[in-house]
């Protein structure tokens, strides 16, 4: 690199005024009508130029590689069928071009696994941005076209961009998509999934007009099916049984062809749908007022999301006082339309201190117990009258009941334990403040009435009381739950009598066990995910042991996870996934189903091979989009501005443009002309000019 600089003798303002004076000089020597006139402002020019010190600088230039930019995609689409081979070929062949070209330098940019997808676009942006505009000579990306952030390709580049692309022209896939799924739903509610069934790529005849036959579960459970054809919206019914989380699990048999299909992972979807109340319904039937009743009413109408329907019984019908019934009840007990006609819109009957008076006919009692085993809950907490012959027991309900009453009846002070089945069962696990082995320390306050139980086969008794009898006693009936609390003293912790207890804490639970709240279940399987697929997988049971767990996850994973104690009914352990996508986890008796991050991770819903998303940037930087299947392209190289692609004779080639960069590492100055030159030019052209005048003269 030449040009031309100045560094003067003296300020440029002299210089200056040392050049208007000789063009000064000169006019007035044309207007004096001197011939020479010309040579003299020429003479004083050029002296003031040579004042101006010009000089001659001389870069040094060292010329700049070129730069190849090889995008290498290995995210896990393109570990699908031979993909990573053609790639592992592909990257190695151009390399070993690139290495052999002359005043070249290769950045290989590999491109992994991101929660977002394949960040292609990303990934060409930052490396055109690392490097400098004039070396880059060309981009090369090795993928299967899949990208999931198209909108950050640049718009163009300084070189030409070309993509190859694996698979083969064979590929083809058939996936699941769920196009629209609730996140809530009613409890007993049906909702609606609607999904369709779509193929991908080049799909064989005998499978394209083959339905696809679905299968649903909830929670693990049995499974139903349905046979869908490819490409029509279906729709879907599901109704959750259970408050929480219900995971609906999706999938179809794999479609059987000669060609199969490229992957199974988005051949089936996790759906979680969270189960919840309209409004819980509770009936609460006082046998008479008393200082517990309030406790009930508390508690229950302490929750917004419960209706409360509470009739307390202040006389009963053989009563003898002469007081009309009219001047003692607010309004009739509608027993049969509460009992026999909308039974079913209650989620929990409690009955508090009730005793068979003859105000429920035996046929009410009887349609009681078939509400609890179709999937009804009942809860009776018991007083003095369980010991007489006004028992529930002795009504029809009595066969339902998780104890039988012997007539007995304490009435002194005892304090509350648990038993060890109550140090597993999740009503009662866990309460604060229960009392130690030897009661040692502060615990809870005593109780001072209860009746004595015996419990029925099957019952499970987590609370005990004066000499060690069973104070609270849990069962379930057909599809139903029943609860038996044998004390009417549970308000003395409210009061805060020797210090209280957990009452409403206790009562909750009792109430919420009843209706089937999935966070007490005492025989449960739970799976909490946390941060980097890290799974606590937990076991809770009445058993004392707990076997391992079976993890079953997509292609094929299997995994035993042993589980240890983490305290009483409790046993978990930490698993760390492998990756995301659907697990179903089983010890034999209960199943779950577990979705970590999507249950069709975004590497898998397009699987095959194109590449339409780089079209336009192709376009753009005269770049070409191949095949790999078809071989790996020879390379070239050509002028900017030409095709960087084409067909040989020998097969497709791609080319990159060499960019001659060159970076100026010094520089050099030399004077124009030495200073006896320019003291010799001046002094000629003063010649000249008097010779010019002296010859005017003479003539």
């Amino acid at each position: 690199m030449t040009g031309l600089g100045f560094d003067p003798l003296l300020p440029w303002p002299i210089v200056a005024a040392l050049a208007l004076m000789a063009v000064l000089v000169a006019l007035w020597a044309l207007w004096s009508g001197l011939r020479g006139w010309i040579w003299r402002g020429l003479a004083g020019l050029v002296a003031a130029l040579a004042l101006a010190g010009p000089l001659i600088e001389a870069g040094v230039r060292s010329g700049l590689s070129d730069i190849v930019i090889l995008i290498d995609d290995r995210s896990d689409s393109q570990t699908l069928l031979g993909r990573s081979a053609q790639t592992d070929q592909a990257v190695t062949e151009l390399t070993q071009k690139l290495q052999a070209l002359p005043n070249t330098e290769i950045r290989r940019i590999t491109v992994g696994n991101d929660r977002e997808g394949t960040l292609l676009g990303s990934a060409i942006t930052r490396a055109l941005a690392a490097e400098p505009e004039a070396r880059v000579a060309g981009v090369i990306a090795v993928t299967d076209g899949r990208l999931h952030d198209e909108a950050m390709l640049p718009a163009t580049a300084p070189a030409p961009v070309h993509v190859l692309l694996t698979g083969n022209p064979s590929d083809w896939d058939r996936r699941l998509v769920i196009e629209e799924a609730p996140a809530f739903a009613l409890i007993g509610q049906p909702a609606t999934i609607r999904l369709r069934i779509e193929d991908q790529g080049n799909v064989p005849a005998s499978v394209a007009a083959q339905p696809a036959t679905i299968r649903l579960s909830v929670d693990g459970g049995e499974s139903q099916s349905a046979a869908i054809p490819p490409g029509v919206p279906f729709e879907l019914k599901v109704t959750p049984d259970h408050a929480g989380q219900n995971v609906v699990s999706i999938g179809f048999d794999t479609p059987q062809s000669e060609v199969p299909e490229l992957t199974t992972r988005n051949n089936s979807a996790a759906i979680q749908i969270e189960g919840v109340r309209d409004r819980l319904r509770v009936l609460l039937v006082s046998g008479e007022p008393h200082a517990g009743e309030r406790t009930w009413r508390n508690l229950l109408k302490s929750d917004a999301n419960v209706d409360l329907i509470h009739f307390t019984i202040l006389r009963s019908p053989d009563n003898s006082d002469p007081v009309p019934v009219d001047e003692m009840s607010l309004i009739a007990f509608p027993t049969r339309e509460l009992f026999m006609e909308r039974i079913k819109d209650f989620d929990l009957i409690i009955f508090d201190r009730y005793s068979v008076r003859g105000i429920l006919p035996p046929e009410y009692y009887d349609n009681i117990v078939r509400y609890v085993q179709d999937g009804g809950a009942v809860l009776v907490a018991a007083g003095p009258e369980m010991a007489t012959v006004e028992s529930l027991n002795l009504s029809p309900l009595g066969q339902i009941l998780p104890g039988k009453p012997t007539g007995r009846l304490f009435e002194q002070p005892f304090l509350p334990r648990l038993t060890p089945e109550g140090e597993r069962h999740p009503v009662t696990a866990g309460l604060p403040g229960a009392p130690g082995p030897e009661d040692k320390g502060p615990h809870w306050g005593r109780w001072l009435r209860m009746s004595q139980m015996q419990p029925v086969p099957g019952a499970e008794v987590v609370l005990k009381g004066a000499e060690d009898q069973p104070l609270l006693v849990l069962n379930r009936v057909g599809k139903g739950r029943v609860a038996l609390l044998s004390s009417d003293q549970v308000w003395l912790w409210g009061r805060g009598f020797e210090g209280g207890g957990p009452q409403l804490e206790l009562l909750r639970r009792i109430a919420h066990w009843t209706m089937k709240e999935p966070e007490l279940e005492e025989e449960t399987l739970l799976a909490d995910v946390g941060r980097e697929l890290r799974v606590t997988v937990t076991r809770r049971t009445m058993k004392d042991q707990a076997g391992p767990v079976k993890i079953t996850g997509p292609e094929g994973y299997s995994q035993d996870l042993p589980l240890t104690a983490a305290g009483p009914g409790v046993f978990s352990a930490v698993w760390q996934a492998p990756g995301e996508g659907l697990y179903r986890l089983s010890d034999g008796e209960i199943t779950r189903v577990v979705a970590l991050g999507p249950a069709v991770p975004r590497e898998f819903e397009q699987t095959v091979a194109s590449g339409e998303g780089f079209t336009k940037l192709t376009e753009a930087t005269q770049g070409g989009i191949l095949h790999l299947s078809d071989g790996v392209p020879a390379l070239r190289t050509v002028r900017p501005g030409r095709s960087a692609h084409g067909q040989g004779v020998t097969g497709e080639w791609i080319a990159i443009t060499p960019r001659e960069a060159a970076t100026v590492t010094g520089r050099t100055h030399y004077p124009l002309l030495p200073g006896w030159a320019w003291l010799a030019l001046i002094a000629g052209l003063v010649l000249i000019g008097w010779l010019r005048e002296g010859r005017a003269r003479a003539l």
